[in-house]
């Protein structure tokens, strides 16, 4: 018996079942080109094999470091391949932590100013400090800092 032969076979429910994501999700990533056409049963359903679960969990991993859609598909491309495409996997992988480290600030000064709102209204006797300090302008960043 050949390898394709016992190999696992996951109709469109299934796989998205597995995965946690939609079919319309599954359609989407094969119209884009992130999932090579997919084997299609006697009755014409697309079945799925333990290769294109890899692949769907390798898309699930990179979207949840943050890579675009359209990255993703570069990095597919690259995995074909890996050895010869590390420099540039690790130049995108580096820009992709900059942008991670330049949100973790931004995160980081949303929780301070929102801690300093939560603080103000504890302790005020009239009005909403936290209404009041949203309506005004965001203050300034000093010039020469991100």
């Amino acid at each position: 018996m050949t390898k394709a032969a016992t190999e696992t076979r996951y109709r469109i429910g299934d796989m998205a079942s597995l995965l946690g994501m939609s079919a319309d999700t599954l359609r989407y990533y094969e119209k884009l080109g992130l999932l090579p056409r997919v084997g299609r049963s006697g009755a014409g359903l697309r079945e799925y094999g333990e290769r294109d679960v890899s692949r769907l969990r390798f898309i699930q991993r990179a979207q949840k470091m943050g890579f675009s859609l359209a990255e993703i598909a570069h990095l597919l491309a690259m995995r074909e391949n890996p050895h010869l495409a590390r420099d540039e996997v690790r130049i995108l992988t580096s820009v992709k932590l900059e942008e991670v480290e330049a949100r973790l600030k931004e995160l980081t000064l949303l929780r301070d100013e929102l801690r300093l709102l939560l603080n103000l209204c504890r302790g005020a006797k009239d009005g909403c400090p936290i209404i009041e300090t949203i309506g005004q302008p965001s203050p300034k960043k000093p010039r020469g800092k991100k």
